[in-house]
């Protein structure tokens, strides 16, 4: 697959393919297990920065990350500039949250869909939160307060593959 990095923002040509958006990462080794999975599992990832570590290539690749060369990754320097990519090219936000009312599992995921997930320390300021087309939540048992963004992500991608017909052949 082929991989887009430190583009300067400029729209890329839509396809269909499930995309992964990081909003700010500040956890290098969840964003390490998420390209990987999406390395596996086929899915673009958006990482939108300022992140909390350094994302660029060679810092991936002295990290061990050599999955790398499978993700179709893209930076986006800030909120503005992905949104301005995201709008320009129609796709469809979908906002996992703990404050979300609808259960991932109960949503219609459809080809193209980008899945946002919140920086691990704080999550996504309310501006992200209205930006969102959708939002969904993982339901957890009372008094648990959040699952791991990777894991997190890992159900709902699962779930939006299983519904798409998005899995590898």
């Amino acid at each position: 697959m082929p991989r887009r990095a430190d583009l300067p923002c400029t729209p890329a040509p839509h396809d269909p393919m499930l995309r992964l958006a990081l909003y700010q990462p500040d956890i290098p080794q969840n964003t390490g297990t998420l390209l990987r999975m999406a390395a596996c599992l086929g899915l673009a990832v958006e990482i939108i920065e300022p992140a909390g570590f350094d994302v660029s290539d060679r810092h991936l690749r002295r990290s061990g990350l050599d999955y790398l060369d499978h993700v179709a990754l893209t930076r986006h320097r800030s909120w503005a500039a992905f949104e301005d990519w995201r709008r320009a090219e129609g796709i469809r936000l979908v906002l996992a949250t703990t404050a979300g009312a609808l259960p991932y599992t109960a949503f219609g995921f459809r080809d193209g869909d980008c899945l946002l997930m919140g920086r691990e320390s704080a999550g996504v300021p309310e501006a992200v939160h209205a930006a969102a087309d959708a939002r969904v939540v993982v339901p957890i048992r009372a008094g648990m307060r959040s699952l791991n963004v990777a894991v997190a992500a890992a159900m709902l991608s699962g779930e939006a593959l299983r519904q798409t017909g998005g899995f590898p052949a």
